[in-house]
């Protein structure tokens, strides 16, 4: 049960830490801090979907009713968000972005281009040999990702 506890309490502080640098990153924007734009980033905490900001919209909608928060305050917060690397997003082209928290462990990604759904995998061996590759031609990597398009098993079906 002590287990437990730990996980949420470091949930917590990492909720609290998340918070407080987009408190500085609103600050440093010279942009208010409003319980919209709190909601918009703890939903986004919260969940383990890559989301569009309808969908956001949506679930923020569904949970806080009474909270008037247009889907402008969403895109808004999005484009702040994705600037100061705490969210990324994966592009579909003329279908739009979906978005999810920039501060989880480095991770790829498998996008089906029927349903568009998204697989996040790790791959030691695929780290290594970027790096390898990176190492040979000189070159300081700082970031990277990946992203294999193709169709799903269950579209396959």
């Amino acid at each position: 049960m002590a287990e437990i506890a730990t996980d949420f309490n470091s949930r917590t502080v990492e909720y609290e830490q998340l918070l407080s640098d987009f408190k500085s990153l609103l600050k440093r924007t010279k942009l208010k801090f409003t319980i919209q734009r709190e909601v918009i980033l703890e939903t986004l905490y919260n969940s383990d979907e890559h989301l569009t900001p309808e969908d956001l919209h949506h679930l923020i909608q569904e949970k806080y009713p009474e909270l008037k928060t247009g889907i402008a305050t969403v895109y808004r917060t999005l484009a702040l968000l994705e600037d100061s690397s705490m969210v990324t997003s994966l592009s579909f082209g003329a279908q739009g972005k979906k978005y999810e928290l920039g501060a989880k462990e480095h991770h790829d990604h498998l996008i089906c281009t029927e349903c568009g759904s998204i697989t996040e995998f790790v791959d030691e061996e695929i780290e290594k040999r970027q790096h390898s590759i990176t190492d040979a031609l000189g070159f300081q990597m700082s970031d990277h990702s990946m992203q294999i398009y193709g169709i799903c098993k269950n579209c396959q079906k």
